[in-house]
């Protein structure tokens, strides 16, 4: 990987990328430490780690690099984005006309499914903007907190806030897409990469250096399976199972067409970070409601200790199963057989053994389904093992979860990836070229 940068360096274009892509990153963390007109930032962080961290409030944090927490301009970070996007894109298969202006709409097409996304997040934006302003209002005047959460309450702060937060979010999404057109990579990934890059002082490194001297013994065993989980999630996201393809000769004139061998590739983990989200997300939502209602861990509350906690056996039980049925969802979506082997068969192709039509996608559906449960359990135990080892240690501080491993581990491979393709790209000389 350093070698690849290295070498991208040298190159006075790529050179420019990379900076330019610097530049806007070092700009949005700027952003991320000006906070919101009438929020009072310490009285927040104190709300923060008593009430909410252990909700789903605490993904956004992990996901804002901490401006959530804060109540910066870009507390809500990328977000309302990515929400947008999985919305589009569920409706894009319910709703014909999106389907029709994805697959047939080429180019214009694509333009279109993007501004649509754009609008659906401004919308979102300004949505969970009123949704952080409520919860402002509903902590504001909590007794057992030291000062107040808004410093001026009424109909103008109210609207200060809110749309702080909208603009803000909006802010991010132009941000990451000037990024994906003038820098290095995907643009909202990179932003996703530095909000979590930000947390591993506070996150990681602090946590080790206060342990360090009375439990140095498991100090070495975190930073051994840390090592591990990121060697294991570097392997699986390279992994892939390949269906062999056989091509049928076809005489088209006085030419003759196909007769070679290829591959059907099917990545393990192809619904990559989504399924951890989304059942953070949903097995995180009653400690946000029990965070709401007043409820937290020091109420001494049988249902939140043993099963809305985190450190519960049943919450982690729960997390599995959303996570094992999230991924056959998404592989659901991604993936259609049947229209993988009728491609196969318009393009005279075949599998070895199957014959074209439904024996072939019966067979696609069924290699499909057992490398869904293997990147399934691979997620879950990446997912789960950080908060084990927190469990065995005592050590609960620890904010880099499998979450964020899996993300910073696949936005490194993509980022290297599209560097070593633009590096290709322009050391190829061509055929036309001697």
């Amino acid at each position: 990987m350093f070698t690849t940068l290295r070498n991208a360096w040298k190159i006075a274009d790529l050179r420019k990328k990379i900076l330019f892509t610097l530049l806007i990153v070092l700009l949005y963390r700027i952003g991320n430490v000006v906070p919101v007109p009438f929020v009072n930032v310490k009285t927040m962080s104190d709300v923060f780690d008593a009430r909410l961290s252990g909700t789903i409030f605490g993904l956004f944090d992990m996901m804002s690099g901490s401006a959530f927490s804060q109540a910066t301009i870009f507390a809500l970070s990328i977000q309302p984005y990515i929400n947008a996007s999985i919305i589009i894109q569920l409706l894009t298969i319910a709703i014909p006309a999106l389907e029709r202006l994805s697959k047939e709409g080429g180019e214009e097409g694509k333009k279109k499914i993007n501004k649509i996304t754009q609008l659906t997040t401004v919308a979102l934006g300004l949505l969970m903007g009123f949704a952080y302003y409520v919860m402002l209002a509903n902590y504001n005047n909590d007794a057992s907190f030291s000062g107040l959460l808004m410093t001026e309450t009424g109909v103008l702060p109210a609207i200060v806030i809110i749309l702080s937060f909208t603009a803000g979010a909006t802010l991010v999404m132009w941000l990451g897409d000037q990024i994906t057109q003038y820098g290095i990579g995907n643009g909202i990934s990179m932003i996703l990469f530095a909000n979590i890059i930000a947390r591993i002082p506070a996150g990681i490194i602090k946590p080790l250096i206060d342990m360090l001297w009375a439990q140095w013994y498991w100090v070495l065993a975190l930073i051994v399976a840390m090592l591990a989980i990121i060697v294991f999630i570097v392997f699986v996201s390279q992994a892939e199972r390949r269906i062999p393809v056989q091509y049928a000769k076809r005489v088209v004139g006085r030419k003759v067409y196909g007769g070679q061998n290829t591959h059907l590739p099917i990545k393990v983990n192809m619904s990559g970070v989504l399924p951890i989200i989304f059942a953070q997300s949903i097995a995180s939502l009653p400690a946000t409601i029990c965070a709401f209602i007043g409820i937290n861990q020091y109420s001494g509350n049988w249902w939140y200790d043993n099963v809305f906690s985190s450190t519960s056996a049943i919450y982690v039980v729960i997390y599995l199963l959303l996570i094992i049925g999230f991924s056959y969802f998404y592989a659901t979506i991604q993936y259609n057989p049947v229209e993988v082997a009728n491609n196969l068969k318009k393009n005279g192709g075949f599998i070895p053994g199957f014959r074209p039509g439904r024996p072939t996608s019966d067979f696609i559906h069924k290699v499909i389904n057992k490398i869904t449960l293997f990147g399934a359990i691979y997620l879950g135990i990446v997912a789960v093992l950080p908060m084990l080892l927190g469990a065995i240690t005592g050590e609960t501080r620890f904010s880099f979860g499998g979450t964020s491993v899996i993300i910073v581990v696949s936005v490194a491979l993509e980022t290297v990836a599209a560097i070593e393709a633009q590096m290709m790209m322009r050391n190829y000389s061509g055929f036309l070229e001697k």
